[in-house]
């Protein structure tokens, strides 16, 4: 049998099957007669989610909130900021977002009343068949030029 399988102790791709072990199919190489089974591959969760929970930790949502946000473990995400080395831009922000998940015609509701728009910040992340709203208010143009850095003096 000749295929990308080759053995780990000689590296021959010369092998037959022997039985399977623990749900795994075993093989023995013809070459050496070592036994051994093929490397099983762990789950790899796709990078748009990696990426959403990422955005979404930026923004300030707990783990928790993404985990139930995105149904992916809440230590995956601590573990991919570890990994990516994410921080939140700000500390204690005098900014108040709040975040709600919505199907389509609730964010359409959500959208039509003027109150929920105005005097506030809106950002809509489409995920799968929902949507995610994040809003903020309570930050006036003095608060964020004190929390951001600009270069230039006619940013903001």
């Amino acid at each position: 049998m000749s295929s990308t399988i080759s053995c780990p102790k000689c590296l021959s791709q010369e092998y037959v099957k022997s039985g399977s072990i623990k749900g795994r199919q075993r093989y023995k190489c013809k070459s050496c007669n070592y036994y051994f089974s093929v490397q099983k591959l762990g789950k790899k969760i796709n990078d748009y989610v990696v990426i959403k929970a990422l955005q979404l930790y930026i923004e300030g949502i707990s783990y928790r909130e993404i985990e139930r946000i995105l149904g992916v473990s809440h230590v995956s995400v601590m573990n991919w900021v570890k990994t990516y080395k994410m921080q939140r831009p700000f500390g204690d922000s005098p900014v108040k977002t709040s975040h709600k998940v919505l199907g389509f015609h609730e964010l359409q509701e959500f959208i039509a009343i003027k109150e929920n728009m105005r005097n506030s910040g809106t950002i809509i992340t489409a995920i799968e068949d929902q949507f995610l709203v994040t809003t903020w208010k309570g930050a006036s143009i003095q608060d964020l030029k004190q929390m951001s850095l600009p270069t230039d003096k006619n940013t903001i």
